[in-house]
């Protein structure tokens, strides 16, 4: 029986002995008042004596009496523990499936702040079948973060122990998007101590925080108000080019198209090996044989777009280059270097 259908059959059951006992009793001669305490003393088993005319059939009654009181008083306790005994078990299931559940997490998020951009940028890790977990601290924040289904964590992102226990050391990426720069400056010092391998993207309300978020460790910054400024401006500069991009079938329909050319977005990583070390840009397009051309260079987390092409190549620099789908594999092996294709340009 579920505890809760326990105690309320337990109270109805008692309810129907009290009232059945008093008009037993009121019956055999008592008076009501004595009836009422009759039935008191004798189903909680106190005891004073008998205030009513005793006879063999009183006493079989009363036997009856504090039968029915004790099976019911029974139901009343059994269901009371039982709901207190399994809520208590079901929080150290609960705690020890979110451990273990958290203990398996790997190349993970960790999203640093449940607001506005928080939970979009939530939605969109979803969309792209991400696994990632939320921090806050704040109840109501993470109330709704758990109704959305999302891995939540309830701490101080700020605290070393707080991020230990979400996994940092085995995540991937760390996004800290709240709305106050210099705690996510302190976020951003505390993740790249704990690990330098992990990419960080880190919000900026200030221009002039970005520089202290960079020297902080952070590898990405992003700066809401230059964006939507910058989005407003595009919005009233080149509203069609806007408007056609903002359309997911227009953007399918271009990833196709570059599809049908066999045109795709690549990125190619100079390796330690490799012979384009130390040479030109305009040399790596010359070898290409005109497969691709250079869009971009990124080299210790600076992206320079169309780098001039006397600018020399060093081991670790990553290339991002359009270019024949064919060609740029065959290219990355010839002249070893890391291909990475770019999901949008597949279509």
């Amino acid at each position: 029986m579920q505890p809760f259908r326990r105690l309320l059959a337990g109270l109805i059951f008692l309810a129907i002995t009290i009232l059945s006992a008093v008009l037993g009793y009121w019956w055999r001669g008592c008076g009501i008042l004595d009836a009422i305490y009759m039935v008191v003393i004798t189903i909680f088993g106190i005891g004073y004596g008998e205030f009513c005319p005793v006879s063999s059939a009183t006493r079989i009654f009363t036997i009856l009496v504090i039968i029915a009181g004790a099976i019911s008083v029974s139901l009343i306790l059994g269901g009371f523990v039982q709901m207190v005994t399994e809520g208590e078990i079901r929080q150290v299931l609960e705690h020890r499936r979110k451990t273990q559940d958290l203990a398996n997490l790997e190349q993970h998020t960790i999203v640093c702040g449940f607001g506005r951009i928080g939970q979009v940028l939530s939605r969109n890790l979803i969309d792209e079948k991400q696994q990632f977990i939320v921090i806050d601290t704040n109840d109501e924040r993470i109330n709704l973060a758990e109704t959305m289904g999302y891995r939540v964590y309830q701490g101080n992102a700020t605290d070393e122990q707080t991020l230990l226990d979400v996994g940092i050391d085995r995540a991937k990426c760390l996004a800290t998007v709240l709305p106050d720069d210099a705690i996510n400056v302190f976020i951003t010092l505390t993740a790249r101590g704990l690990n330098p391998r992990l990419m960080i993207v880190a919000r900026g309300e200030l221009p002039s925080t970005e520089k202290k978020l960079r020297l902080a460790g952070a590898d990405h910054v992003v700066l809401p108000a230059t964006i939507s400024g910058q989005r407003i401006a595009n919005l009233i500069t080149h509203p069609n080019m806007i408007e056609f991009l903002d359309q997911a079938e227009e953007r399918a329909r271009l990833n196709e198209l570059l599809t049908q050319i066999d045109v795709q977005v690549d990125e190619l990583t100079i390796s330690i090996n490799s012979p384009l070390a130390g040479k030109t840009i305009a040399d790596l397009e010359v070898r290409g044989q005109g497969a691709f051309i250079v869009v971009a260079l990124k080299r210790h987390s600076q992206i320079t777009h169309h780098p001039p092409h006397d600018v020399q190549l060093h081991a670790g620099d990553t290339l991002i280059v359009l270019g024949h789908r064919g060609d740029i594999p065959k290219f990355a092996q010839r002249y070893a270097v890391k291909q990475i294709r770019y999901r949008g340009a597949q279509g």
